[in-house]
């Protein structure tokens, strides 16, 4: 399947306690990976039945589902292109940041997505049929001369093949002058938040000419700043909720009924640190990278660059479960400080009941996180693991002398390899893993009596070149 020069080819595994690979989708030229089809985002619409991605190229790949379970390309459209403020000499990458889906509400589907600048609601819409017999128009849709109008004809549609179309239907432009990091969609459906280092804004889907600034960190001398906005969401049922993490490793929850600027947070989630423990790295690692609501709304998931931390919105002193996530890379920091790994920025997930988080590693790992059992397990999403008909077998990082010949050492670990962004389907066990150029979807598959399946790897359509899908807990 081409797309934008390349070829994009997914892979689906089962999952959970086992995770076999469904389908891989993979951007290449020539053999050669460009740096433009790198995945930037990852996102699943309500349903699960569609998968968004963007890359740093500016695309957006839409797959959709198949009866047969497995992910295809739905669409491909260019979101954002490179652009140049002369004002201030800066370049604008056309690179997506997020990808937000708006609930369904009749046949064609929307989304928002945005770059370092502008935003831009999309529609994704079909048409398999076709007008034809006007009278002042010809097939072609050209004028026709008037004195060959003779007689008058009712127009009919036509059957066509199937088209998927995407189009612009708004830009939201210069509201903002730092990189915009997030994208929210609130649950009235009307309005949503957009988020950059030091303000927030809150946007009437209907308005693309003005927005209201609701939080606002930037102080009147910039020697002063203390902190940056990392990420921003909208709670999932209450529409006058909003959270927003930053920089020294806090997480605030506003409540927009309170103060039309909400600077003032109703609710401050931080871990105090022990001063003795503190170094030069502390504040740089407990930066928040990524910030989720639980499907119910009770609880909040952070993840710093160490840790992944699930927070009771009841509770603000300390985190309700903490999880290492790789917790061997401590005594590396100066080494990932000096190549720029530390400011990596991972995301995390909630499965579709709450249960089990998922988040991203080095070395093409991932892992997730059962809060019940409180059991963990790391996995692999690399094209030289995944193979068809195969289970994902669990993968062991250890500090010391390897204790099994699978057993990966710590000093060997690609740190240029790195699961950033994952998906989590909202009501089934299916994931996507995006691997640098590489997409994963793996799925974990049930037998009619509930109990889990051996995963298999399933074979992609002829086009694509199909890759293992992640494990299943």
């Amino acid at each position: 399947m081409c797309f934008g020069g390349g070829v994009y080819a997914a892979e689906q595994t089962e999952f959970y306690p086992s995770l076999i690979l469904l389908h891989k989708h993979q951007y290449a030229y020539a053999q050669v990976q460009l740096s433009s089809d790198v995945i930037s985002t990852v996102e699943f619409n309500q349903t699960g039945e569609f998968l968004a991605t963007g890359d740093k190229g500016g695309r957006v790949v839409i797959f959709q589902r198949e009866p047969q379970g497995e992910y295809n390309v739905y669409s491909t459209f260019q979101s954002h292109e490179p652009e140049f403020d002369y004002l201030k000499s800066l370049e604008i990458e056309e690179r997506i940041n997020k990808i937000r889906w708006l609930p369904l509400h009749n046949p064609a589907h929307f989304l928002l997505a945005t770059n370092d600048k502008t935003i831009k609601l999309w529609k994704v819409s079909e048409r398999d049929k076709r007008a034809e017999g006007y009278n002042l128009r010809d097939e072609e849709g050209r004028l026709k001369d008037l004195s060959t109008v003779t007689t008058l004809q009712v127009p009919v549609l036509r059957p066509m093949d199937l088209l998927v179309e995407a189009s612009p239907r708004r830009v939201f432009a210069n509201a903002h002058a730092y990189h915009i990091n997030s994208i929210s969609v609130n649950s009235d459906c009307e309005t949503y938040l957009s988020a950059d280092d030091l303000r927030i804004n809150l946007w009437n889907l209907n308005i693309t000419d003005r927005s209201f600034n609701i939080v606002d960190l930037k102080p009147e001398n910039m020697e002063d700043l203390s902190e940056v906005i990392t990420v921003a969401e909208f709670h999932p049922h209450h529409c006058h909720l909003l959270a927003f993490s930053s920089s020294t490793g806090t997480t605030r929850l506003c409540d927009m009924r309170a103060s039309a600027l909400c600077d003032q947070h109703a609710k401050l989630f931080e871990e105090v640190v022990d001063p003795s423990h503190r170094s030069f790295f502390s504040e740089i690692v407990s930066s928040v990278s990524d910030v989720k609501f639980s499907h119910s709304g009770r609880y909040l998931l952070t993840r710093d660059y160490l840790t992944v931390k699930v927070w009771d919105l009841n509770m603000e002193n300390k985190p309700v479960e903490t999880y290492q996530v790789h917790d061997y890379l401590r005594t590396k920091l100066c080494s990932l400080y000096e190549s720029d790994c530390i400011f990596d920025k991972f995301e995390c997930a909630w499965n579709g009941t709450d249960s089990v988080i998922m988040t991203g590693a080095y070395n093409n790992y991932f892992r997730m996180f059962d809060r019940a059992s409180l059991r963990d397990v790391t996995l692999e999403a690399s094209r030289e693991v995944c193979k068809r008909r195969a289970v994902l077998q669990p993968r062991r990082v250890c500090v010391g002398k390897k204790q099994k010949e699978t057993d990966v050492s710590v000093d060997s670990l690609d740190f240029r390899k790195k699961i950033l962004h994952t998906a989590w389907h909202p009501k089934e066990n299916i994931i996507a893993i995006a691997a640098s150029n590489n997409l994963y979807i793996f799925q974990d598959r049930l037998t009619p009596n509930g109990h889990h399946n051996t995963p298999e790897i399933q074979s992609a359509p002829p086009k694509w070149q199909t890759q293992p899908n992640p494990p299943t807990y």
